[in-house]
């Protein structure tokens, strides 16, 4: 009994030291886990102490801002308002960076923070708005008054160009006079005309301001023309055949150009041009003259004239309307020649003053933009030339109407430079036949 009684006990003993050995390690597991808990609650409460800092530190300098800023309103008494809100300043608020948010309630106590001290209207002073003046639209350049873009300020564009005229024409003189119907008595002459004109340029523009430019350009010609005649009232059996030619510097010519108006309100924009040329180069009184072999009284030129032998002027208007992708064009142009005294052809030394007719002139059509690179237009022009007067009497029969329908493509080949070529067709007796424009406009 007594064995029994000792052996339960010793087995009591040693659960019982087990159990108490099983508490203690409990016991140490929770402290280690408590210790742990206080020290992330004093990070997180470090990290709140931190953001009230900053959030602090935020509204000071909200507050500072929005106070200098009235002191400066104050003191300028000139707010910049736009649309109903007031722009005192360009400065934006200090960039700050934020610790990272714990918990939602720490998002939500600076939300409130940031809520509560920010200006319910936007506060600095809103940059200038820069609208670009309205400008004349880019299309295929026709003539010297229709076509191209105005120069920007301070740019200088150079324009090298290459030209090709032909025109064909027959003329028939007749010297006679007649005593009854169909018979005539006299000098009977026909011509047919070849004329092969080439011209090689270089012009130059500049922008004074975005709204004028200025230009000028030096030409240099080359012209072969081949003339066929026969007398048929003195029974000359062949063609007699003339071949003259020339070359050298042309007339210079001189340009500028201002829009007019901004184009608002649905008006056209209106740009108005001047042109002047100097007869800088050899006009027809300055070539020699041959006598037609088996021709009485027929004389023919030796060499052919680089220029006109006239101081010219012509002011012109423009009016540009566009309505995307087209742009409605349209010029009414005046053109005076000054008279000049020149020496008569026979040799004689006299001279006689030569009155070259004025001319008006009208051109219209419409551009079309094929893409942000390609555009190409089509027009008509028609010029009337007034009689010439040769010593203050009228030449009759001296007047031309020339009529010419006109295409025109552009291709922006880069940034600074466009390739721009022109066909003008002649529609009536006197205009060329055929011309044909090439130029490169290049900005620098």
């Amino acid at each position: 009994m007594h064995k029994l009684f000792a052996g339960c006990l010793t087995v009591f003993l040693v659960i019982y030291a087990q159990a108490g050995k099983s508490a203690d390690e409990v016991l140490e597991q929770y402290k280690s886990l408590f210790t742990q808990q206080q020290k992330e609650f004093e990070k997180q409460r470090q990290t709140i102490i931190e953001q009230g800092k900053e959030i602090e530190n935020l509204k000071a300098r909200l507050d500072s801002l929005i106070t200098s800023q009235s002191a400066d309103r104050n003191s300028s008494g000139n707010a910049a308002t736009k649309n109903g809100a007031s722009y005192p300043s360009q400065s934006s608020p200090p960039k700050t960076t934020a610790a990272k948010p714990i918990n939602k309630n720490t998002d939500h106590v600076q939300a409130r923070a940031e809520s509560s001290n920010l200006p319910s209207k936007p506060v600095g002073q809103a940059p200038p708005k820069q609208d670009e003046k309205p400008r004349p639209p880019e299309m295929p350049r026709l003539s010297d008054a229709v076509g191209g873009v105005l120069t920007r300020q301070g740019k200088i564009v150079i324009e090298p160009a290459l030209e090709y005229a032909f025109t064909d024409s027959n003329r028939v003189f007749l010297d006679a006079f007649t005593f009854i119907p169909a018979i005539a008595i006299g000098l009977i002459d026909i011509r047919q005309v070849d004329q092969h004109s080439m011209m090689a340029s270089i012009g130059a523009r500049y922008g004074v301001t975005d709204r004028l430019e200025i230009e000028a350009r030096v030409p240099y010609r080359a012209r072969f023309d081949e003339q066929r005649s026969r007398p048929v009232s003195i029974g000359a059996g062949i063609d007699e055949t003339f071949n003259a030619s020339g070359n050298g510097l042309g007339d210079i010519e001189f340009a500028a150009r201002y829009q007019l108006n901004s184009g608002a309100g649905g008006w056209p924009i209106l740009v108005g041009n001047m042109r002047a040329t100097a007869p800088t180069g050899k006009g027809p009184f300055d070539i020699k003259y041959a006598q037609a072999q088996g021709v009485p009284g027929a004389i023919f030129p030796t060499e052919v004239p680089t220029g006109s032998g006239f101081f010219s002027f012509e002011p012109s208007v423009t009016a540009l309307y566009a309505t995307d992708p087209a742009v409605f064009f349209a010029n009414l142009a005046y053109n005076y020649n000054m008279g000049t005294k020149e020496k008569a052809l026979d040799g004689s030394g006299d001279k006689f003053k030569v009155d070259p007719g004025y001319a008006v002139g009208m051109t219209f059509g419409m551009g079309f933009g094929i893409n942000e690179r390609s555009s190409f237009n089509i027009g008509y022009g028609h010029r009337h030339i007034f009689n010439t007067k040769i010593n203050n009497r009228t030449l009759k029969g001296s007047q031309l109407d020339i009529g010419q329908l006109l295409l025109g493509y552009a291709f922006k080949y880069s940034q600074r430079t466009t390739l721009n070529f022109s066909v003008a067709i002649g529609t009536t007796n006197d205009a060329q036949d055929v011309r044909l424009s090439f130029r490169i406009p290049m900005v620098f």
